[in-house]
């Protein structure tokens, strides 16, 4: 009877992850010239802050489109619950895992745009913590008519299970060209989940990271994580075309983490290196 029940389940997540394949929508926003100097500030940057007329930096795209929803619709990790456009999978936490960012005509600072978004893909996998669900989304963005960006996105969600400490994480390699170094202090995360408007907590409540999710601090953001290597990889290369990253370790609050470019002929590699030499994110610039 148990075997029976766990197969009438798995059948059932697997028509609702099917159903979804090819779901869509549509968010507009204005690209508020204040948040860019918001971000431009939380950042630490030098010189001007960008703003009305001026092209948005690569990856801050991120800080507009928020998806506002109301408390009875949030879910335990400070997204919108699943089953409205993601489908319910019975996998509560969600991680970022990477991406790719295919870069056109310019974001203008200072005027509407609009992102379409479509479930690609879904896939459920068995992870040394338990079951994972792999989404695929694709993210056009656009502006008076023209396409600007073009994102592929992966989420991995899994159960509600602290993440295995005994996972193996890669080294993160040597010989990079440019290397500088940062940390992320709480108040610094309190911001940047600001302007994502960003709810998880694992980025601003240290007791409940390691209560309930097995990390001794806030997580810093994979999407700052991202950022930061795509500006480190513009700045050293001019012009930015495409960006390919993965998520592989966490970074945690007030850890001193390396951001590494090694580039040549128009092709870059990037990575950060955390403590004790881990590697917690790699990316790939064109």
């Amino acid at each position: 009877m148990k075997d029976a029940g766990c197969q009438r389940e798995r059948a059932k997540i697997l028509s609702v992850m099917q159903s979804a394949i090819g779901r869509t929508r549509s968010l507009t926003d204005y690209v508020d010239p204040a948040r860019a100097v918001a971000l431009h500030g939380a950042l630490g940057c030098d010189g001007r802050p960008p703003g009305e007329g001026d092209e948005l930096p690569p990856f801050w795209h991120h800080i507009y489109f928020w998806e506002p929803v109301r408390p009875e619709e949030t879910g335990k990790d400070g997204h919108p619950k699943t089953g409205a456009f993601i489908p319910e999978l019975g996998l509560p936490k969600r991680m970022w895992a990477g991406g790719q960012v295919k870069f056109g005509r310019s974001v203008k600072i200072g005027e509407p745009a609009c992102k379409s978004t479509v479930i690609s893909g879904i896939e459920r996998k068995a992870g040394r913590s338990g079951p994972l669900a792999f989404v695929h989304l694709k993210h056009l963005y656009s502006q008076h008519g023209d396409l600007a960006i073009e994102e592929t996105q992966t989420l991995v969600y899994r159960s509600a299970e602290p993440e295995s400490p005994r996972r193996k994480i890669p080294p993160a390699p040597y010989g990079e060209t440019v290397a500088i170094s940062r940390s992320f202090n709480s108040s610094m995360l309190f911001r940047f989940s600001a302007l994502t408007f960003n709810g998880h907590r694992i980025h601003y409540d240290a007791d409940y990271c390691r209560a309930f999710e097995g990390y001794p601090s806030q997580v810093v953001h994979g999407p700052l994580l991202a950022l930061l290597l795509a500006n480190l990889a513009r700045s050293s290369m001019g012009s930015l075309n495409s960006f390919t990253y993965r998520a592989i370790a966490p970074l945690f609050a007030n850890e001193e983490a390396e951001f590494c470019f090694r580039g040549s002929d128009g092709v870059s590699d990037s990575w950060v290196r955390g403590p004790n030499g881990r590697l917690c994110m790699s990316a790939l610039a064109e």
